[in-house]
C-alpha cells in the first residue's frame, strides 16, 4: 500500500484542471453506477459461484475505498508536525495497542500506520501496562442464599 508521502499526483496542464476534475468526477460516477447494477443483477441470480463473486467483487471494492480514505485523512495529518497532532483519546491509545497486538505489528510498523513517533507509542504500551497491573480486583457482595428445606419426598 503507498504511504501518502509516496503518492505525487500527476500535474495537468493548465486551463485542465476543472474540465478534468469534472470529467474524472462523471466517470467515476458512471462506473459506480454500472457496478451497481452489475452487482444487483448478479446477486439476484441464483448461481452461487457467481453470487461468491459479486460479494468477493463488493468487498474488493469496499477495501480499496477504505484504503483510499484512510490515504487522504493521513495526507492530512502528515502536513503537521507528530507535537502538533490531536492526540488520541485513553480509548483509542488502547485500541491502537489492542490492534498491533491483533495485527503482530513491531514498534515502528505501529507508529508508521498511525502516523506517532515509536517513543510515543512505546510510552502508551507503558502506561497501558501500569493501568493493568495497578487494578485490583473489586469485591463483590453475594446475599445469602435464603434457608429453604427441601421438600420431602414420600
Amino acid at each position: 500500500m503507498l504511504r501518502p508521502a509516496q503518492f505525487r499526483p500527476h500535474p495537468l496542464p493548465r486551463g485542465w484542471p476543472r474540465r478534468v476534475r469534472s470529467a474524472v468526477v462523471h466517470v467515476i460516477s458512471l462506473a459506480r453506477t454500472s457496478l451497481a447494477l452489475t452487482q444487483g443483477w448478479a446477486s439476484g441470480s441464483m448461481n452461487h459461484q457467481l453470487l461468491r463473486q459479486a460479494e468477493d467483487d463488493r468487498l474488493q471494492q469496499e477495501i480499496q475505498l477504505l484504503r483510499e480514505e484512510i490515504r487522504i485523512k493521513d495526507s492530512r495529518m502528515e502536513q503537521l508536525d507528530a507535537h502538533r497532532r490531536p492526540h488520541y483519546p485513553p480509548t483509542a491509545r488502547l485500541a491502537v495497542l489492542e490492534l498491533r497486538a491483533a495485527r503482530g505489528w513491531s514498534l515502528a510498523q505501529t507508529a508508521s500506520t498511525f502516523l506517532l513517533t515509536p517513543r510515543l507509542v512505546e510510552m502508551q504500551r507503558q502506561s497501558a501496562l501500569r493501568l493493568i497491573t495497578s487494578l485490583q480486583p473489586v469485591p463483590v457482595a453475594v446475599a445469602p442464599m435464603p434457608s429453604v428445606s427441601p421438600p420431602l419426598l414420600g
